[in-house]
Order: C-alpha cells, then sequence, then structure tokens
C-alpha cells in the first residue's frame, strides 16, 4: 500500500477564525485577503521566482479542522440542499480519504514582513491556521475549461439581499478602514451566500453568528432572499 509523509509548505493567516461561514468555494468573496506564512526552507525567496507573473494560484491545503476517521464514501453537498447524498468523489467535501483540498486564488503578491516570507492572495475559502501542502500556477489554456459540465455546480449560487442593523452599521463605520479593507463589502458576500446549514428550514428566524477578524458577527433572515446583520461586537 501507497504510504508517504507529506509536510507543509506553510500555514494561512485569515480572517476566519472557524469553519462556520467561510465561503464554500473559493472566489466567491473576491476581495477577501488572506496571508500564507511560508515555513523553511520554503521562505527562499528564490522558490517564488517568476511568480509574479501568474495573476492566479493553485493551492492545495490539508483539512486539519476534519478528523481522519471521518471519512465517508458518501455526502450531502450544501448546494443539493444537505440532505441529498451522493459520492464523495462527485462532491468537494471536506470528509475525503486524505483530507485534501484544492481551492484556486488571487495572485496578490509576496513580501517579507518580520523577517517571515508571505504569499498574499484573494478568494481563499480557507480558516485560519490551515496547512499548505503546496502551491502551483493556475494555467489559463488547461485549467479553465469553458464547456465543462458541472453537474449540481454548473452555476453560481443564490444569494440574499443583504443589509446592516443601524447598531452594526454604526460599528462598522467605526473600524480603521486601513486595518480591515472592504469590511462592510466583505461581510455583505460572506452572509449573502447564507452560512447556515444548507438542511436548515430557510424560513429558520433564529439568530446565527460566526467569527471574523476579532469580531462575533450576528445575522438573522426572515426569508430566504433576504438577510439582516443584526449585530457586530468584539470577541
Amino acid at each position: 500500500m501507497f504510504s508517504k509523509t507529506i509536510n507543509a509548505v506553510g500555514l494561512v493567516h485569515s480572517p476566519f477564525k472557524e469553519k462556520f461561514a467561510v465561503p464554500r468555494q473559493a472566489k466567491l468573496v473576491a476581495d477577501l485577503i488572506s496571508e500564507i506564512e511560508m515555513f523553511p526552507p520554503y521562505d527562499d525567496l528564490n522558490c517564488f521566482r517568476g511568480i509574479e507573473n501568474f495573476s492566479h494560484l493553485w493551492l492545495i491545503f490539508d483539512f486539519n479542522l476534519i478528523e481522519d476517521h471521518s471519512f465517508r464514501p458518501m455526502v450531502r453537498p450544501p448546494r443539493l440542499g444537505g440532505n441529498r447524498r451522493i459520492g464523495v468523489f462527485a462532491t468537494r467535501s471536506p470528509f475525503r480519504p486524505n483530507n485534501i483540498g484544492l481551492s484556486s486564488v488571487a495572485n496578490r503578491g509576496v513580501i517579507r514582513r518580520n523577517n517571515k516570507t508571505l504569499l498574499c492572495v484573494a478568494g481563499a475559502d480557507l480558516v485560519d491556521g490551515t496547512p499548505i501542502i503546496d502551491i502551483k500556477p493556475y494555467i489559463r489554456f488547461t485549467d479553465a475549461v469553458e464547456c465543462a459540465d458541472s453537474s449540481y455546480a454548473q452555476e453560481e449560487p443564490g444569494s440574499a439581499a443583504v443589509e446592516f442593523s443601524p447598531e452594526a452599521l454604526a460599528f462598522v463605520n467605526s473600524l480603521d478602514p486601513e486595518k480591515y479593507p472592504h469590511f462592510e463589502e466583505i461581510v455583505r458576500e460572506i452572509v449573502s451566500y447564507d452560512p447556515r446549514p444548507a438542511y436548515k428550514n430557510k424560513t429558520d428566524i433564529h439568530e446565527y453568528g460566526f467569527s471574523f477578524y476579532d469580531f462575533n458577527i450576528r445575522f438573522r433572515s426572515d426569508n430566504p432572499e433576504h438577510i439582516t446583520v443584526t449585530q457586530i461586537r468584539p470577541q
């Protein structure tokens, strides 16, 4: 039986501190910036020579928050309502034989800060602390297949209209835009895709919350097409 030890090349620094509300696919929240802190010896800038000529990259990562024994031959994709089961290899479920994920992201460049090498990317769907196994350039002529049939995920998921309560909007307006760039727009995009479990009744009006940066974002939905961000508060 094949066996090989795989070492992480880096670690993600992301505004998402937990799995809940992380976009279900990469690039859904395009302005969201994450940084990948590279581990030695992969922090050598020579490893990135020429990467500036690629606008997008593939990140291969470990679903480190999924227990190894959680493999399931059949899973319930959110896009199918969270109740219909199909084979794991027909999905991007994290409950996989080797817990390996793949995401395409926009390349925002390599920087050095505090003696660390950081790869900046936009649109990642990754939790803070996710181990990165490898980084590869996205090659348009071979990686983008215009006529591809993507079954239940042929189109981008629908989104709901989002409004902020006066209290939540006042909190957003008090934030430093340099420290938290595009904060309102990003929260609006995250919430618009309805982070609630797919099997939940969409008329469920319970309030939900998720961690983002140093804050807890509270929201509720009074109908499937409308979601209200009710409160934003420090953790």
